[in-house]
């Protein structure tokens, strides 16, 4: 891949990755080093992605990587995420995404350990997420592969998912939208376990 990268481009992506990571740390979306984010770089197919083993607060400049659509190492000497092959597969199959998110957030993780769909009880979670697919595990009760998820964010009326024993994905046109999704998902969650909760008093 020729690499043409433009400089602003790159620096501007980079710092809203971090403001975004620190914002999912901050509202308890993402602990550790877990979960990953990326977003589009403009112009070029490829994206700065979170490497593996470092955590959302400490997201730099200098650690960020960019990898391309194709897998290749463009940017950065650590190694990316065992997800950025899914988040490659929606960029690719879904030209209108700009960020992929995906979190550990805990009461969503929890429903998604229990491999049960998240309700959608509120007018705003129903609005902002029109339908919540879940995405089994993979061969052998592995990770969702690329293919898996990829066959779910083709539908382009999906802008959110739930990984079964993994975590959320939330996609957007910018990371602010797709973080916001992810935040969306992680109330409906609580609200729904609390509905539950309440429903088993009466």
């Amino acid at each position: 891949m020729t690499l043409n990268i433009d400089e602003q481009d790159l620096y501007s992506k980079r710092q809203t990755l971090i403001d975004t990571a620190r914002r999912a740390f901050d509202k308890g979306l993402q602990t550790n080093a877990g979960g990953n984010l990326s977003v589009r770089l403009a112009g070029i197919d490829a994206c700065v992605i979170k490497p593996s083993g470092v955590g959302y607060p400490e997201c730099t400049h200098d650690n960020l990587m960019v990898v391309g659509f194709d897998g290749t190492i463009l940017m950065g000497t650590l190694k990316p995420s065992k997800d950025k092959d899914f988040h490659l597969a929606i960029y690719r199959a879904r030209p209108d995404v700009n960020s992929v998110v995906h979190v550990h957030s805990p009461w969503a993780t929890g429903w998604a350990s229990a491999k049960r769909d998240i309700p959608l009880l509120t007018v705003q979670s129903i609005e902002k997420l029109g339908h919540l697919p879940s995405i089994p595990l993979g061969e052998n009760g592995g990770l969702q592969s690329a293919a898996q998820v990829e066959d779910v964010f083709k539908d382009k009326s999906i802008r959110g998912a739930l990984m079964h024993n993994h975590g959320t994905i939330g996609v957007g046109s910018t990371m602010l939208k797709a973080l916001q999704l992810c935040e969306i998902i992680e109330e409906t969650a609580h609200i729904a376990t609390v509905k539950e909760i309440v429903s088993q008093g009466k």
